[in-house]
């Protein structure tokens, strides 16, 4: 899954760790690249990226880009497991099987 998030910031021009590329910097980050840094810092224990990303915008943006990467990803994952995206979610959490 980390690799899918990886997978999704490097699209956005962001690096795992939050940091801008090159042709991004000297603009402002919109919500989800917010989002994709945040919750790859996250996934990382990277508390300096956590705070650097969690700047970008305002936190009912960055909840609402994260909600947008969560469904995202669950989707992706899914489709990769030929599983419901209902029985993905459960799993990632640990809970058990409907």
């Amino acid at each position: 899954m980390f690799d899918i998030m990886r997978k999704y910031a490097a699209r956005l021009g962001t690096s795992p760790r939050g940091e801008a590329s090159t042709e991004r910097k000297g603009r402002g980050h919109n919500l989800f690249e917010a989002a994709a840094a945040y919750v790859t810092a996250r996934a990382l224990d990277d508390q300096d990226g956590v705070d650097e990303a969690s700047s970008w915008v305002s936190p009912e943006a960055l909840s609402f880009g994260v909600g947008e990467l969560a469904s995202r990803a669950v989707i992706a994952l899914a489709r990769e497991r030929s599983m419901t995206p209902r029985a993905v979610a459960r799993d990632l959490l640990g809970l058990p099987a409907d």
